[in-house]
C-alpha cells in the first residue's frame, strides 16, 4: 500500500515550502539530517473531509534530484509542480519537470500551478498548456498563490478529482 502523500516540486523560489505551509496543520519540517529522511525535503500533514490523512512532501527543486524525484513520485497519490512566472525562463522549468517525471506522469494525478502571475504575466497559461501539448500531456494548468490556502487547495483538489477518475477507470489501484 502507498503511503498517501502528494509531492510538492518547482524550482528554488516558487513556493513549495510556502504552498505546503499554507495547508499543513503542523509546522512544516525539513527532513535534513533525519533517519530514514531524504535530504533537504519539506514535510506537512493535510486532513482531508473524509479523515484520511496525506503527507505533504516538498522535494528539492535544484538539478541532480531528478533520480530522487522519480522514487518520490512511485511513492506519491499526485504531484504539483509549481513555476515562478518571473524567473527567465519559466517554460523551461516546467519542461524541466515534465522530464523527469516522465516515466511516472501516465500514471500520476498532477496539476502546474503557476505563480507570481500579476507580477509578470508572460508567458500566459496559454503557453503553458502549448508547452504541455509539446510534451503530448493534458493536464490542468492554473494561476496560484502560493500563500493563500484556497490557491492551494485548488490545487489539491484538481489531484484528487484525477485521481478519482483514473481510480473508476481502474489505473491506480496501487495508489492508494
Amino acid at each position: 500500500m502507498k503511503a498517501h502523500r502528494i509531492l510538492f516540486v518547482g524550482p528554488a523560489g516558487a513556493g513549495t515550502r510556502t504552498a505546503i505551509a499554507a495547508l499543513s496543520e503542523a509546522p512544516v519540517c525539513p527532513t535534513d539530517g533525519k533517519p530514514g529522511a531524504p535530504g533537504g525535503m519539506d514535510l506537512g500533514v493535510l486532513t482531508l473531509a473524509g479523515g484520511a490523512t496525506v503527507q505533504l512532501l516538498g522535494a528539492p527543486g535544484q538539478g541532480g534530484f531528478d533520480v530522487a524525484w522519480s522514487a518520490l513520485a512511485r511513492d506519491a497519490l499526485g504531484l504539483v509542480i509549481l513555476v515562478d512566472n518571473t524567473r527567465p525562463a519559466p517554460l523551461s522549468d516546467l519542461g524541466l519537470y515534465l522530464e523527469g517525471f516522465w516515466d511516472e506522469l501516465p500514471g500520476l494525478p498532477c496539476v502546474i500551478g503557476v505563480g507570481r502571475t500579476l507580477e509578470c504575466s508572460a508567458p500566459s497559461l496559454d503557453e503553458y498548456a502549448a508547452c504541455l501539448e509539446e510534451h503530448a500531456l493534458v493536464l490542468p494548468v492554473v494561476k496560484a498563490d502560493v500563500r493563500q490556502r484556497e490557491d492551494v487547495l485548488l490545487l489539491l483538489d484538481l489531484l484528487l478529482v484525477q485521481l478519482e477518475a483514473m481510480e473508476r477507470q481502474g489505473g491506480v489501484e496501487a495508489r492508494t
